[in-house]
């Protein structure tokens, strides 16, 4: 395992988990969702880094480079000479939906060093970090222990069928201080720890009191967003775009989110925010499209 020798860099928020090549029916994109947060979060202006690893093979060599041309910091990223890098073989279906055959085992289920990253992280850092890269015990163990460091853990739950479990879940959980949802993610985690009820505001609340967790978002596609935020609720309405495909809108919500979130802006604002980056990447190609703050304003003032 090699490090960048880039070893005194700090950010205010580091991103844990997958880096991969999206193989779709028209050529390979880079992604990988924590990938793409971190992408969109230091096109808002939110110096981010991204603990992964890539294999020592041409797609990792790729992936480097496009993070360089990106200013995404890579201290943090390593190398493996023993795996590859992650390939996902991504489907399209009706609705421009799409599904994954994430390829085992790859680079990033091999993430280990947790020393060096815990020094990285400062009570003000957002880690953020999903399920997918616990499937594996190597990378599961590391991000672990960097859960019972300080910092501010943001969970976006992402769940891959069959890459996780409800143990799994619970442990990841239990160390959130905000968790992202979609709908069928919240109907689903409710459903596996015993939950029966029907209202949105019902299955947040016993999940927050569950898991003693301050602060939850539900993402409902063209239908916006809700923020609950302890005992209060924020809701927004979407709006209709049109969509090219819907890779990463999910994770540049998120970005949009914390860096808004990392900024203090009223919760209302955040969300709008946050709805409108998740749209404008709805209308774009990938994960990781090129494009300007202005390009995303515009969207964002015709949008609300």
């Amino acid at each position: 395992m090699t490090m960048t020798p880039q070893t005194n860099i700090t950010t205010p928020a580091i991103c844990y988990g997958e880096i991969l090549w999206d193989v779709l029916p028209d050529g390979p994109q880079p992604g990988g969702a924590l990938l793409n947060v971190a992408y969109h979060l230091n096109k808002l202006g939110m110096p981010t880094s991204l603990v992964s690893k890539i294999g020592n093979d041409a797609n990792g060599h790729k992936l480097e480079n496009l993070m360089d041309g990106w200013g995404i910091p890579k201290h943090l990223l390593q190398t493996d000479t023993e795996h590859p890098t992650s390939q996902v073989i991504a489907k399209m279906n009706n609705g421009n939906e799409v599904s994954y055959e994430i390829v085992f085992p790859v680079a990033w289920d091999f993430i280990n060093d947790s020393e060096h990253i815990i020094s990285q992280l400062q009570p003000s850092t957002y880690l953020v970090y999903g399920s997918l890269a616990s499937r594996n015990n190597v990378s599961r163990n590391t991000l672990l222990e960097l859960l019972d460091g300080d910092a501010i853990k943001v969970f976006d739950i992402n769940l891959r069928p069959p890459f996780f479990s409800r143990d799994l879940l619970e442990e990841l959980l239990r160390k959130a201080d905000i968790v992202k949802f979609n709908q069928a993610e919240l109907e689903m985690v409710q459903g596996l720890f015993r939950g029966s009820f029907w209202k949105e505001s019902e299955q947040i609340r016993f999940i927050q009191d569950h898991f003693n967790i301050p602060e939850i978002v539900v993402t409902k596609g063209e239908f916006g967003a809700s923020y609950y935020k302890q005992d209060k609720a924020y809701h927004v309405a979407g709006r209709e775009v049109k969509v090219t495909d819907t890779i990463g809108s999910g994770d540049s919500f998120l970005a949009a989110f914390i860096a808004n979130h990392y900024n203090g802006v009223p919760p209302e604002t955040l969300l709008k925010n946050a709805i409108a980056m998740g749209g404008f990447i709805a209308t774009k190609k990938g994960g990781c499209p090129d494009y300007n703050i202005a390009e995303y304003q515009d969207f964002k003032n015709q949008l609300f």
